[in-house]
């Protein structure tokens, strides 16, 4: 693959370039890998997202795959050899905010029946696309991310400010922030025959 058909925020990192390739951008609708990958976000924040892809192995193995019925039962004696592991980002108040993200994910299941399509809302239920031709030129948060965090937070979610929300709503195919001239642009549009176009923001990280 000719490097300029690509996003150039992966770098040479074999890892961050088949994340890039085969996962970034896709759009996800099931309620447990939605939960997962939101989870994940909240760990990430502070940090670089290869930190966390790095870590995602361990992380799938030290959270019982990421069921959020597991999650929620968490005890002390369960949070304190998480604490311990040195293959998970070890943030006491990260690991604690996880466990009330299952309860409350636990709760928006029992009231809406579809994590999926509670979040899905906050784009109109389809994909955004973007048409950024540089990273210059993409946002950090959105109107949408900000109603997405603050509607979370609401809820009881931790770590889950405007800015992770609009990474994760990258990450999970809510908008397609590949760059045009990448070639991943337009195989994500074909994935999302439903999709809303949008207008360049020309809004700056």
């Amino acid at each position: 693959m000719n490097r300029s058909e690509r996003c150039p925020w992966p770098g040479d990192d074999p890892l961050y370039v088949a994340y890039h390739d085969t996962e970034w951008g896709v759009p996800v609708r099931d309620d447990r890998a939605l939960f997962e990958k939101l989870l994940l976000d909240g760990f990430q924040a502070g940090l670089s997202w290869i930190t966390i892809l790095k870590k995602r192995e361990r992380y799938i193995v030290v959270y019982d795959g990421f069921q959020p019925e597991k999650i929620a039962r968490y005890t002390q004696k369960k949070l304190d050899r998480l604490m311990a592991d040195p293959g998970i980002v070890r943030n006491r108040a990260k690991i604690e905010g996880s466990v009330q993200n299952a309860r409350a994910f636990l709760a928006i299941m029992e009231e809406t029946g579809s994590f999926s399509d509670y979040l899905w809302s906050f784009t109109g239920g389809r994909t955004r696309v973007n048409r950024f031709r540089s990273m210059a030129e993409m946002p950090a948060q959105t109107a949408a991310s900000s109603a997405m965090s603050k509607e979370l937070k609401s809820r009881g979610f931790k770590f889950v400010g405007p800015t992770i929300c609009y990474a994760f709503m990258q990450a999970v195919g809510m908008v397609n922030d590949h760059l045009t001239g990448c070639y991943r642009y337009r195989e994500i549009n074909r994935l999302s025959p439903a999709s809303s176009r949008s207008p360049s923001t020309g809004h700056r990280k």
